[in-house]
């Protein structure tokens, strides 16, 4: 019988969305005529990855023991999976136990760590945890990207204002790939922590909330944050393009220091400047 499914899903139901995705030919397979699926049979991945339809079937089905790290590392090239994607696969094949002590983590910020974001004057910052929980923020933030001194707590995470607010799409110019790396990160937190009392609660009310984040979620896509660009418009400014880089906080692995930056002279800039003198006298942590 499958092994239950958590909040992560299963290692089968990965295996599934995964192979659906590598073609014959991506995989450097013959053509075999029409198929009624996508992507490559269960007995073509066993193939590649050098072992029995049987052992490999049961992967699927929750029925086999703990795969190997070999196994795990061919299973990784036969699905063409990159290093995050990688990594959710080991998760998902060594998920933690549930205990008392697994499922608490704390959020609280050392005080040095908020400093360091209220301290960058002129350039938009953030720190998340994996949750997407905003937990401090500095004032280019909170006049760019969202009023993050009055929202309630409960308010302050980005995966709700994009899936839950009904101005998303208007904020956040490529609100599709937003929505797809959001999702990517919480499922990346969901192979980690997959009993995490606030990631559970979180993906249901996104669930229930939003049609977009249920066809995500049944997707498996994983991201992990890292860099690139980010385009916002705002009522005052318009349309600004931001770069972004995501730090790790040192000791807390689950928390992103976010920093959005500006090339100099650019009109992107310009408006970053007018943000900070027009919120300079409003703006409370």
């Amino acid at each position: 019988m499958p092994a239950p499914t958590t909040l992560a899903g299963s290692l089968g139901d990965y295996l599934r969305a995964r192979r659906a995705l590598v073609s014959p030919a991506d995989a450097g397979l013959p053509p075999t005529g029409r198929r009624r699926v996508p992507g490559l049979r269960r007995e073509e991945v066993a193939e590649l990855v050098g072992l029995s339809t049987d052992y490999y079937v049961r992967l699927e089905q929750g029925r086999a023991d703990r795969p190997s790290d070999e196994v795990l590392d061919a299973l990784s090239r036969a699905l063409r999976l990159g290093p995050a994607e990688r990594a959710h696969l080991y998760d998902l094949a060594r998920p933690p136990r549930r205990t008392a002590a697994g499922s608490q983590r704390t959020d609280v910020l050392r005080p040095a760590l908020r400093s360091v974001v209220e301290a960058m004057p002129t350039t938009p910052a953030v720190i998340m945890n994996d949750r997407s929980d905003v937990l401090a923020w500095n004032r280019p933030a909170a006049a760019l990207i969202a009023d993050f001194p009055r929202l309630p707590p409960g308010e302050r995470n980005m995966a709700r204002r994009i899936f839950l607010d009904p101005h998303a799409r208007e904020v956040h110019l490529d609100w599709e790939e937003a929505a797809r790396t959001t999702v990517g990160i919480l499922r990346m937190a969901a192979g980690r922590r997959p009993h995490d009392p606030g990631l559970v609660r979180l993906v249901g009310q996104l669930s229930l909330g939003s049609a977009e984040f249920r066809t995500l979620w049944a997707g498996h896509h994983v991201h992990e944050k890292s860099h690139g660009p980010k385009r916002f418009r705002h009522p005052l400014v318009g349309d600004v393009t931001l770069d972004y880089e995501t730090f790790q906080a040192p000791g807390a692995a689950h928390h992103m220091l976010v920093v959005y930056t500006a090339p100099p002279g650019s009109p992107a800039e310009e408006a970053l400047r007018f943000l900070d003198s027009f919120t300079a006298d409003s703006f409370t942590t």
